[in-house]
C-alpha cells in the first residue's frame, strides 16, 4: 500500500507519466543494456527491436500504479501472478530488480526533466518497489512450490526427436541430459527454452508443453515466426526449425504458468487460434485420462488446413472422450472440405452447454473477440480463462 504522501503525488502525476510511459521505457532499455549487457540474454531481443517490450513494460507499470490509487481499477493479482511465473521461467533473480529500478528511475528523470522533483521521484520509486517486492515474494513461492533452486533454474535437455507437423510448425521431443526425472507439468503450462545462437547471443523463449503424456520427456511444438512489415524473422524459432538437430542440447526451465484446467465436472470449451492449439492437446490428454466422461468442445481457427498443427493428434485424443466435438475455421477452405467453416471464428455456430468453462489461447485480439462474443451469449466473464505469451502478457487486461 502506498504511503499517503506518495499516493497524493502519484494521483497528481499519473496522467503525465502515462502520457510519456513509452518514451520513458524506450530510453530505459538501451540505458540498462549499455550498463548491464548480461541482461541481453534474458530479454527477448526481437521484441526489443519492434518496440513491443517497451510498450508492454510501460503498460504494466502504469496499470499497477492505477491499481494502487484507484478503488475502481481492475484486479491486478492475476496479471502479477502471470508475470511472476514468466520471471521464474526466465530465472529472474531479486538483485536484478535493483538494476531495473535504478535505470527506470533514471529514464523517468531524463524524459520528464525538471518535473521530477525529489518528492515525485521518491513516490514513483515507491510504486516500483511495491511492485517489485510483490513479484519477488510471488516468485519465491513459485520456486519453492516447484522445488526449483533459483540459482540453477535451468537444466540441459537433449533433442531426441523432430516431428515436422506443417511447413512452419515442428514438434520437438526433449529428454534430460542429466538422466534425472522430468519435472511434472500440468496441462496448459509452458517451459522456457534457451539456445546459443550462431551470432553468439543466448536467447530464451516460452513454449507450451504440447503433450504431458510422455512422462520421461518434454514435448514442445514451435511455429516459425516470420517477420512482417520489415521486422526480422524470429531468431529462436528459426534456430529451432532450421539448425537444431537430434542430439543437440538446449537449456530448459521447469514448467510454469497458471493456465491449468481443474478437475471440475463442468463442460469445457477450448478455443484456440494458430499456435494456441499447443495448449489444447495437453488439456485433452489430461481430461481423457482422468475424466473421459466430461464434455469437451474444441474450436480452432487457422489460415488453412496446411497451417493447422496437431490437428490429427487432437482428433485422435478426442475419440477417447465420451462427448467430444470439434469446430474448425480456416481463412481459406480447400475445395471438398465440408467439415470446416470459412472465415474467422464465429462461436454463434456452437451450442454452448450450461456452466461451460472456457480456456482460450491465441493472439490477443482473437482472445478479446472470443471473450466478447461469449459474454454477449451469457457466459460469465469469470468462467473465461486465457493464456498470453510475449510482451502482451504485461498488457493483457483481457476484460477491456
Amino acid at each position: 500500500m502506498l504511503s499517503a504522501n506518495s499516493q497524493a503525488i502519484v494521483e497528481a502525476t499519473a496522467a503525465v507519466v502515462a502520457a510519456h510511459a513509452e518514451q520513458i521505457t524506450s530510453v530505459f532499455y538501451p540505458k540498462m543494456f549499455a550498463e548491464n549487457p548480461e541482461l541481453l540474454r534474458i530479454f527477448n531481443q526481437g521484441n526489443q527491436a519492434t518496440g513491443e517490450q517497451s510498450k508492454a513494460l510501460a503498460s504494466s507499470v502504469v496499470a499497477y500504479a492505477v491499481h494502487l490509487i484507484s478503488p475502481d481499477a481492475p484486479p491486478f493479482n492475476h496479471v502479477l501472478r502471470r508475470i511472476a511465473y514468466k520471471h521464474c521461467s526466465l530465472g529472474i533473480r531479486p538483485e536484478q530488480y535493483t538494476i531495473v529500478g535504478r535505470n527506470l528511475m533514471a529514464a523517468v528523470g531524463e524524459v520528464l526533466g525538471d518535473a521530477v522533483t525529489p518528492e515525485v521521484a521518491a513516490a514513483w520509486n515507491e510504486v516500483y518497489w511495491l511492485f517489485g517486492a510483490q513479484l519477488i515474494a510471488e516468485e519465491a513461492r513459485i520456486y519453492a512450490a516447484e522445488g526449483v533452486d533459483p540459482n540453477t533454474p535451468f537444466r540441459p535437455f537433449r533433442l531426441v526427436r523432430r516431428i515436422e507437423e506443417t511447413d512452419d510448425v515442428v514438434t520437438l521431443v526433449l529428454e534430460p541430459a542429466d538422466g534425472e526425472p522430468v519435472a511434472p507439468s500440468a496441462p496448459g503450462q509452458y517451459v522456457s527454452v534457451f539456445v546459443d545462437l550462431p551470432n553468439g547471443r543466448r536467447q530464451g523463449r516460452q513454449y507450451t508443453v504440447s503433450s504431458t503424456a510422455l512422462g520421461t520427456r518434454v514435448q514442445i511444438t514451435v511455429r516459425k515466426v516470420f517477420g512482417v512489415d520489415g521486422a526480422p524473422d524470429g531468431e529462436v524459432s528459426s534456430f529451432l526449425h532450421d539448425s537444431l538437430k537430434v542430439g543437440d542440447l538446449v537449456d530448459v526451465s521447469a514448467p510454469a504458468g497458471d493456465f491449468v484446467v481443474t478437475d471440475a465436472d463442468s463442460p469445457l470449451l477450448l478455443a484456440s487460434a494458430g499456435a494456441g492449439i499447443t495448449t489444447v492437446l495437453p488439456i485433452l490428454e489430461h481430461v481423457a485420462k482422468t475424466q473421459p466422461e466430461r464434455k469437451v468442445i474444441v474450436a480452432h481457427a487457422d489460415r488453412h488446413a496446411g497451417h493447422h498443427a496437431l490437428r490429427d493428434t487432437v482428433r485422435h485424443v478426442g475419440r477417447l472422450l465420451d462427448d467430444f466435438s470439434s469446430y474448425i475455421w480456416y481463412e481459406n477452405v480447400a475445395d471438398g472440405d465440408t467439415r470446416s467453416f470459412e472465415g474467422y471464428m464465429d462461436l454463434s455456430a456452437i451450442d454452448l452447454p450450461e456452466d461451460v468453462q472456457v480456456f482460450t489461447c491465441g493472439p490477443l485480439p482473437f482472445m478479446r473477440l472470443v471473450r466478447q462474443s461469449l459474454v454477449e451469449r451469457g457466459v460469465p466473464a469469470e468462467k473465461i480463462r486465457y493464456e498470453v505469451f510475449g510482451p502482451d502478457l504485461w498488457a493483457a487486461q483481457i476484460p477491456s
